[in-house]
C-alpha cells in the first residue's frame, strides 16, 4: 500500500502526460514559452484570479510574495505555529520577524482571536494557511488586515482547489501562493509553485523578482532570484489541471468513508462553508505510540504532520518560551492516514479495520 498513490495516477493519465512531455522535449523550449503560458492562463481562470505566475516551488512562492509586499527587517509577520517551516522560514530569511500564534483544535487552522490579539504596530502582513486541504474564513480575515493596513497572504500549498463560501484557495488574499510539490492535491513531478493575485503592479513584480530581477536581459531593477517554474512541470501539471476536480470528488467520497467509519480517533471537522482538497486526511489520537505500532503490524504507512510545533524547533529557539496549547497539543496526537483519488476500497479498509479493532 502507499500512502499516496502517484503511480496509479500516473497509469491513468500517461498517454497525456508523455504526450505533453513529448512536446516540450522536441520544442526545447525549457524556461518559459508556451507550454507554461497556457499553464499560467488555466491556472488563473480555475482560480478566478487575474494573475497566476508559476514558481519554482510553494517556498519561493512565499518568499517573492513578502518580497513584493516590501516586508523587511524590523516588520512583524503574524503566522500560525502549526504549519510546514516555509510559512515561517521565509519571513525569517528576509529579516522580518515571524510572530506566532495558537490554532483552532476543530480544523487546525490560525486562530481568529489570537491572531487579532498579536497585531502590533509593527504588523505589515498576516500568512494564514489552509491547513490539510481547508480553508479558513478568508473573506472576514482579509476585511480584519485591511482595517488595519495589514497585508493577507494566503499559504494555500494544501489547498489548492479548496474553496469557502464558493470561492476558490489562492483567491481571496492580497496574495496567494500554491505548491506543486509532487503530493499536492495538484501535483508536478518535482518541484513547483504558483503565485496568485488581481493586482497589475504586484504581478509585474513578481515576475521580475523571480527572473533574478530583470526588466529586460541583462538589465536589473531589482535583487531577484531564479524561481522560475521549469516548462516541463507545467506541461505534465497542466495535464493533471484538467482532472483536479474529477480527483477532488473522489477525495471528497474516500474522506466521508473515513469520517463514517473510522473510530478511537478525532476525526477532521470541515466547515459548513468549505470544500476541503484534503491535501492529508489527518486524525487526532490519544495514544500514538500505540496506534503507530498497530498499523506498522498491518503494514499500513503513514505521517505525522507535524511532530514539532515551529515555536518549539531549534531554529527558532527565541520563541520557546511560547505557550501555545492547541499547536503543542496537535503536533503530539496528530496522524496522517493513506490518502488520495486512488486509493482502493480495499486499502481503505484494511486501514479502517486497524482502527476498529484497536484496543
Amino acid at each position: 500500500m502507499n500512502f499516496i498513490n502517484l503511480a496509479k495516477q500516473y497509469e491513468t493519465y500517461k498517454q497525456e502526460i508523455d504526450n505533453a512531455i513529448s512536446e516540450v522535449l522536441s520544442s526545447t523550449s525549457f524556461i518559459g514559452g508556451a507550454k507554461l503560458n497556457e499553464f499560467e492562463t488555466n491556472l488563473a481562470k480555475y482560480v478566478g484570479v487575474k494573475h497566476a505566475i508559476g514558481c519554482s516551488s510553494g517556498t519561493s512562492a512565499l518568499y517573492l510574495a513578502l518580497k513584493a509586499l516590501n516586508i523587511k527587517e524590523g516588520d512583524e509577520v503574524i503566522v500560525p505555529s502549526f504549519t510546514f517551516i516555509a510559512t515561517a522560514e521565509m519571513v525569517a530569511l528576509i529579516g522580518a520577524k515571524p510572530v506566532f500564534v495558537d490554532i483552532n483544535l476543530d480544523n487546525f487552522n490560525i486562530n481568529f482571536e489570537a491572531l487579532k490579539n498579536a497585531i502590533t504596530p509593527k504588523t505589515k502582513a498576516v500568512i494564514v494557511v489552509s491547513m490539510f486541504g481547508q480553508m479558513s474564513d478568508l473573506e472576514d480575515l482579509n476585511a480584519i488586515c485591511e482595517s488595519k493596513n495589514i497585508s493577507l497572504i494566503e499559504d494555500g500549498a494544501q489547498s489548492f482547489g479548496a474553496s469557502f463560501k464558493g470561492k476558490k484557495s489562492c483567491s481571496i488574499a492580497k496574495i496567494s501562493c500554491t505548491s506543486f510539490f509532487p503530493s499536492k492535491p495538484l501535483g508536478a513531478y518535482g518541484d513547483g509553485g504558483a503565485i496568485f493575485c488581481n493586482d497589475d503592479e504586484i504581478a509585474k513584480n513578481l515576475r521580475i523578482l523571480l527572473n533574478h530581477g530583470q526588466t529586460q536581459r541583462y538589465k536589473h531593477e531589482f535583487i531577484g532570484i531564479n524561481a522560475r517554474l521549469d516548462t516541463l512541470q507545467a506541461a505534465v501539471l497542466n495535464v493533471k489541471l484538467k482532472h483536479l476536480d474529477e480527483e477532488l470528488n473522489k477525495r471528497q467520497k474516500i474522506a466521508k468513508i473515513y469520517d463514517e467509519n473510522l473510530s478511537n480517533c478525532q476525526i477532521p471537522k470541515i466547515n459548513e462553508f468549505a470544500i476541503s482538497a484534503y491535501a492529508q486526511y489527518s486524525v487526532l489520537v490519544e495514544d500514538r505510540v500505540r496506534v503507530l505500532k498497530a498499523l506498522e503490524k498491518a503494514n499500513i504507512p503513514y505521517a505525522i504532520h507535524y511532530p514539532t510545533p515551529l515555536h518549539k524547533q531549534l531554529c527558532f529557539g527565541e520563541f520557546s518560551h511560547l505557550k501555545l496549547a492547541n499547536s503543542e497539543y496537535v503536533s503530539e496526537h496528530i496522524l496522517s492516514l493513506p490518502f488520495s483519488a486512488f486509493l482502493s476500497e480495499d486499502e481503505q479498509e484494511q486501514i479502517i479495520a486497524v482502527f476498529k479493532n484497536f484496543k
